[in-house]
């Protein structure tokens, strides 16, 4: 028997297949209709690679973090757009900022790292504020001295870290008793000389630190910024938190 044009073996399989169809999309383990996840290198949104590289250290919002505000117009000015790809790109060897290029052993195509990059400046940056100022060079150029630099020191630094750098102890009759050593070893291994200029230059508002125009009615000088660092980095030890060699 053939109906229009199907043998009756023709129509059991076209009935088969019509009763099954629908099933075939709702195997187990077969993916949904939903968006799938986006795989780590087509991440290209500044919010998200922001909070998954930079948050922990920088501030949720690019301020109150451990290390240097970055949502802070005067660091952005200062150290400027190829600074900061370099330093995300490449970090700062021996020290806690850590490289995210995939070139320079990190997790971040250089698309991603200029991603970083312009929504700093773009979400963060004000150059109008500095149109007026003379911004001290980001990299020391000049020849430093310590003891320069502990005098200057005297002058710009004191009144908050305290006359030797140690900082306001506990039970200080002041505000400023939070305020921590910056001469410790162990903070002045973790910190380079470049992050000491920086702060120096950019200040930290959000730690109630004014940037070098400073609050002692003169801006500090690029010389005097220079040798301050020499004197704070002429603290370091060669093994900070290591039991120091004993000498007969």
């Amino acid at each position: 028997m053939r109906l229009n044009g199907f043998g009756s073996a023709g129509l059991w399989v076209l009935i088969a297949s019509t009763l099954f169809m629908p099933g075939c999309a709702n195997i187990p383990g077969r993916p949904g209709p939903g968006p799938q996840v986006v795989r780590p290198e087509k991440i290209l949104d500044f919010a998200t690679l922001y909070k998954s590289n930079c948050a922990g250290c920088h501030g949720a919002n690019g301020v109150g973090g451990a290390a240097i505000s970055l949502a802070n117009p005067v660091y952005l000015a200062v150290a400027g757009e190829d600074v900061l790809r370099d330093v995300t790109a490449k970090g700062t060897p021996g020290k806690l900022m850590p490289a995210f290029a995939k070139s320079a052993g990190g997790s971040l195509t250089d698309e991603q790292v200029n991603v970083l990059v312009h929504g700093m400046v773009q979400q963060w940056a004000a150059p109008v504020m500095l149109s007026s100022q003379s911004l001290p060079p980001y990299k020391a150029t000049l020849p430093s001295d310590a003891g320069r630099g502990q005098q200057a020191y005297g002058i710009f630094c004191a009144s908050c870290h305290g006359p030797n750098g140690e900082g306001h102890q506990p039970g200080a009759k002041d505000t400023l008793q939070k305020i921590g050593s910056i001469v410790d070893p162990s903070y002045l291994d973790l910190i380079s000389d470049q992050g000491l200029r920086s702060i120096l230059i950019a200040g930290r508002r959000d730690q109630g630190m004014p940037d070098w125009r400073s609050d002692a009615g003169e801006p500090m000088t690029d010389q005097q910024i220079t040798d301050i660092v020499a004197w704070i980095t002429s603290k370091r030890t060669a093994n900070p938190g290591q039991p120091y060699p004993v000498h007969p």
